[in-house]
């Protein structure tokens, strides 16, 4: 038995430059970083030649063409198990439309298994790539790349992208302590609602393809990213909370159905309770919102949200990890 555990993420800013169709044209750059909540793969040995997978149902088939889950079928494809073996996921978190790349770190999270299932050590490198071409170009999401990385890598990071160099991942070399004052001021809300982001991704895909007014917008969203990652090695906190304010209110603009009158609602009554800025993760249109203020603030934040669940996480060091391994007798 194999269990690999891949952490989640947040996004500060730079969203949609990660997708190829503005990366293609102009380089593109996020900053993230994991977080200590974690969706958990778990591949056995199965008892007879067939395939089990569990995840939100569970699917028992005889051969791998079968298997409905397009992730995992491909992953096993990827790896060359094709018979007798059991799948099951657990996520901290509910597992899909919270913003927090959950598709990313489970398929990061199934190659790791997958590939120590089969006696592979897979680096942080080969687990992103392969992932980004299982769901992107396998599979057709309109997504972008940088969930993957930032569930296999790990970290508080700075992502890179183009055409012509790929991704760069480099950590955001800040104090020790700016970066536990950075986390202690981040408050993250669940909204209770939950997406499907395929569709606003495609949207935002076909904008930023047709649109120059959008290419402009992401354009100065990529500056945002630069601009935090400045901020935050200069120890400049409320710079950074600024330039999250600065990158929500460009993000909101760039594609329909990422905000809504509910949504300003709850950042614009965090903000008059002293939020310095904020956002709402992944494509948008629910799962959580993020925002920055000084600790002492956030009860009264909470308590100006009182339909919103406020939820403890840490930043987390590691990318996807196997945290344990159980050998046949």
């Amino acid at each position: 038995m194999i269990i690999s555990r891949t952490p989640l993420r947040i996004s500060f800013a730079g969203g949609g430059s990660d997708l190829p169709s503005y990366y293609e044209q102009s380089p593109g750059a996020v900053l993230s970083t994991a977080i200590s909540k974690y969706i958990y793969i778990t591949v056995n040995r199965k008892f007879d030649s067939k395939i089990r997978a569990s995840y939100s149902v569970t699917e028992n088939v005889d051969e791998l063409g079968s298997l409905r889950h397009d992730l995992i079928r491909e992953a096993l494809r990827r790896v060359g198990v094709e018979a007798g073996i059991e799948i099951s996921s657990i996520s901290d978190i509910p597992s899909s439309g919270t913003g927090m790349g959950s598709s990313s770190s489970f398929t990061v999270g199934m190659l790791n298994a997958l590939h120590a299932y089969t006696g592979l050590h897979a680096g942080a490198e080969r687990l992103a790539r392969e992932a980004c071409h299982i769901e992107i170009d396998t599979c057709g999401k309109p997504i972008g790349v940088q969930d993957q990385y930032i569930a296999a890598y790990g970290g508080l990071q700075f992502i890179t992208f183009s055409r012509d160099s790929g991704v760069k991942v480099e950590p955001v070399l800040c104090r020790p302590e700016v970066r536990r004052a950075f986390a202690e001021r981040l408050l993250l809300l669940y909204t209770g609602r939950t997406r499907s982001a395929d569709s606003i991704l495609q949207t935002q895909n076909e904008n930023t393809a047709t649109r120059q007014d959008t290419r402009s917008r992401l354009g100065y969203m990529v500056q945002v990213a630069h601009t935090m990652r400045a901020r935050l090695e200069a120890g400049d906190l409320d710079g950074v909370g600024d330039a999250l304010d600065a990158g929500w209110r460009l993000k909101r603009e760039v594609a329909e159905g990422i905000t809504d009158p509910v949504i300003d609602g709850w950042y614009e009554t965090a903000r008059a309770a002293g939020a310095r800025g904020g956002k709402l993760l992944g494509a948008g249109g629910g799962g959580f919102l993020l925002v920055m203020a000084e600790p002492e603030l956030h009860p009264r934040i909470i308590a100006a949200l009182p339909t919103l669940r406020a939820i403890p996480f840490a930043f987390e060091p590691h990318g996807s990890r196997i945290i344990y391994v159980e050998e046949e007798v």
